[in-house]
């Protein structure tokens, strides 16, 4: 009887492990899923005020440098702004990533990529060969005319010869790669010129600058829990953890409630008042006046969030 049980116990290990085997083979040799989506038929611009546009959107609100700069995302406050030859490391439990030189440079950069695979990167989170990027990149309501003003400006600053380590993606990352992730695939928007409404306030807000993105509580796998603006999404920083402001203007919980239009736009041109602060200021302080009063309407504008959330949680010190 004992044998019996034995073997059938076996028998039933042998096969989990041979299913087991033939998955992560099958993971293995798929993971790297090709995807078609509609083309954007957008193109770069050789106009200068086009290029002006897509460096004020690159350096400032869109913040592109503090994850494809070598100093950027470890230095939001005061980096040097200089260089977008990628590089970054970004270790997640999934596997290890490296932001992509973004210069022109033909060998190692975006220099032998064409206007519509750069286009697409941006709009739709596809590679150039076709596979769906990890979704860091949240650009994807972008106007056309905003993503041709970027990729025209990327297109004229200065070559850099940097090559990039690959992905190095896990077993988990790969069975991710296979299963999970997607091309973004939104409605394209309509153009909405630059003015101080809170329409374009939410623009900015949602489509450029993702406030949206850290200023709304997320869950384990990064999904939006909480009121949109609201606040309380935990940032791991140096020495703790930063809760992200409620921008909502609720007169109890809302740190914008009391502000007037003329004190946020001075919060921005003051910078970092917080040394761990996760936030781009360097990038912000590029905003221009116009821009930070259609944010400032827009944020106005939100239906008030009771969320009363911690700046900073300093971090326990471990014993010895």
């Amino acid at each position: 009887m004992k044998k019996k049980i034995v073997k059938g116990l076996l028998r039933v290990f042998l096969t989990v492990a041979a299913v087991s085997g033939l998955f992560l083979l099958y993971v293995q040799f798929s993971y790297k899923k090709e995807f078609e989506v509609p083309e954007t038929g957008i193109r770069s611009s050789r106009d200068a005020a086009v290029i002006a546009r897509g460096r004020y959107l690159v350096m400032g609100p869109s913040h592109c440098w503090t994850c494809h700069a070598a100093d950027g995302v470890t230095n939001v406050q005061n980096g040097t702004k200089l260089g977008l030859s990628g590089g970054l490391e970004i270790k997640l439990p999934f596997g290890t990533l490296y932001t992509p030189n973004i210069t022109p440079d033909s060998a190692t950069g975006i220099g032998s990529y064409s206007d519509e695979m750069l286009a697409r990167a941006i709009r739709n989170s596809v590679k150039h060969d076709n596979t769906a990027m990890v979704p860091f990149m949240t650009f994807n309501t972008m106007s056309d005319q905003d993503i041709s003003a970027i990729i025209s400006y990327l297109r004229r600053i200065e070559p850099i010869s940097h090559a990039v380590p690959e992905n190095d993606l896990n077993i988990l990352g790969k069975i991710v790669a296979r299963f999970v992730l997607k091309p973004s695939q939104p409605t394209a928007p309509s153009y909405i010129a630059p003015d101080t409404t809170a329409e374009y306030g939410k623009y900015l807000a949602i489509s450029v600058a993702n406030c949206v993105g850290c200023h709304t509580q997320r869950g384990k796998t990064g999904e939006f829990i909480g009121k949109e603006f609201s606040g309380g999404y935990q940032m791991p920083v140096e020495n703790g953890i930063f809760g992200t402001p409620n921008l909502t203007p609720d007169k109890e919980t809302g740190i914008l409630a009391s502000w007037t239009v003329n004190d946020f736009i001075k919060r921005f041109e003051t910078g970092a008042a917080f040394p761990n602060s996760p936030m781009p200021w360097k990038s912000f302080q590029s905003f221009t006046k116009n821009d930070l009063k259609a944010l400032y309407y827009f944020f106005q504008s939100l239906e008030p969030v009771k969320n009363q959330v911690p700046r900073f949680t300093r971090a326990q010190a471990k014993s010895s």
